[in-house]
């Protein structure tokens, strides 16, 4: 997607990065501070994502964390549910309706994910850029400090910054390993001796510089040079989808406010580049839907300020499709977003049929094969089966097997009873043991109730081969 002001006949911007000068240096990024009901929407939301992301380790439900993404034991829980390598296929295709509503969300509201929901965006806008706003004042005066001589007061403003950065970066670390290992591990890593957890100290060192790095020099360009989703935008965006957008029909030509007296034929747009000034990549919005752009709205507050200030009405930069620009037409649900929204109807309605009908344990329970039966005393006949039982919780479970239909007993091979031990498959082999009298011919149909911890988790149907005479 590639709208931009008729007027502008120009595509050299898209050829250089506002991020990087014509010398190939770094253009380090000063936005001024936004104002407006987005940006006062948006740091409600945050805050709302933030103490999400800091409180959400420590809710408990049965001794295990609601959420866990342990990648590294192959554990995962979430909301309660847990999940093992046992559910790879729900795994599966929960994150490719991940990726296809990624594509769907992109292809209708654009790259607004980024600009509201990323942790990246969140973090440096709303908390680390507001620490700066706070230490260093708005993007004029964080200019003037950075040309000013190192005295006292430039030391005490950039090393407090820093020290708070580094801070936050190393709560940041602490709490994504929670997120991966749990709060109870966390805790024992902290309060053991360091040369115990050497791999999990170094792994909270890494994580904080990485933080660090990444809030407090890389910033904008992990959103421009690396992040892929951003790559996505040029597949994934048409004419149709809403993004962050200039209103070209209505603002070209434009001009300065101070020469519109007495000149006809202006569009609303004043040229202040206010709407430059406070975004957080360093773009034109006027000069259309660029990459860098994360759809964050800080445009639109700005222009909507100053199209108060001169009396004209909002909404020259908005959430507006091209075509609705171009053609003043509503909006519309693509043919693709269709197709999206039908693939994503059906993954969900798959993954919600394997979580509805899933157990936590997986009873197989089959006769050895090639054992006939064996005559047993007082006039009974046995059989010998395999059990396996997949454990799929994060405890150990005794595992009793009774019968319910015939009469009969069920013994254990080598052991008085079975026990599951957690996020694994245990085998073993039991006898089953039925009066003659019971059978009802060659094939004797047989049901086999499964009880862990004293609760009924299967009932496995299953025949017995006996004998007549």
């Amino acid at each position: 997607m590639t709208s931009q002001a008729p007027s502008d006949s120009s595509q050299e911007f898209r050829d250089s990065l506002g991020i990087v000068s014509k010398e190939g240096k770094r253009n380090w990024i000063y936005p001024k501070k936004p104002k407006g009901k987005f940006y006062r929407a948006r740091t409600a939301l945050s805050i709302l994502l933030l103490l999400f992301f800091f409180a959400a380790p420590f809710l408990i439900h049965n001794g295990n964390p609601v959420f866990l993404f342990n990648i590294f034991d192959r554990k995962f829980i979430i909301l309660g549910i847990v999940l093992g390598p046992h559910d790879f296929f729900i795994l599966l295709l929960a994150m490719i309706s991940l990726a296809v509503f990624a594509f769907l969300f992109t292809t209708i509201f654009g790259r607004v994910f980024c600009g509201w929901v990323c942790p990246q965006t969140i973090f440096m806008e709303m908390v680390y850029r507001k620490i700066e706003y706070l230490i260093e004042g708005d993007a004029s005066k964080q200019r003037a400090l950075k040309k000013a001589p190192w005295n006292l007061e430039k030391v005490l403003k950039k090393g407090s910054k820093q020290i708070i950065f580094w801070g936050i970066s190393f709560l940041v670390a602490n709490t994504f390993l929670m997120w991966i290992i749990g709060p109870g591990e966390l805790f024992k890593i902290v309060v053991a001796p360091p040369e115990e957890h050497l791999a999990e100290l170094a792994s909270i060192t890494v994580f904080s510089f990485v933080f660090y790095g990444v809030f407090a020099w890389f910033r904008e360009q992990a959103c421009i040079l690396v992040c892929p989703y951003g790559r996505l935008q040029g597949v994934l965006l048409d004419e149709n989808s809403l993004v962050v957008a200039y209103d070209f029909t209505r603002g070209e030509p434009r001009g300065k406010l101070r020469k519109l007296r007495g000149v006809r034929n202006l569009g609303d747009c004043v040229d202040c580049r206010m709407c430059v000034d406070v975004c957080p990549t360093g773009i034109d919005i006027r000069n259309g839907t660029q990459l860098e752009c994360v759809n964050c709205a800080a445009c639109i507050d700005a222009c909507n300020a100053v199209m108060e200030k001169t009396g004209r009405s909002k909404g020259l930069i908005r959430y507006a499709s091209l075509k609705g620009i171009r053609d003043k037409s509503k909006f519309k649900f693509s043919p693709r977003a269709f197709s999206y929204s039908a693939v994503i109807l059906l993954l969900t309605g798959i993954i919600t049929y394997m979580l509805l009908t899933r157990t936590d344990f997986e009873v197989n329970i089959l006769r050895t094969p090639g054992l006939l039966s064996q005559q047993q005393p007082e006039g009974k006949i046995s059989n010998l089966y395999d059990v396996k039982i997949t454990n799929k919780t994060f405890s150990d479970a005794t595992i009793l097997l009774r019968l319910k239909d015939p009469d009969g007993e069920i013994k254990v091979i080598g052991e008085d009873k079975m026990t599951s031990r957690k996020q694994a498959i245990t085998e073993g082999k039991v006898l089953v043991i039925l009066n003659e009298k019971n059978l009802k011919g060659i094939i004797t149909p047989v049901k086999i109730a499964v009880y862990a911890e004293g609760k009924e988790v299967d009932e496995i149907s299953t025949s017995f081969l006996g004998r007549v005479e």
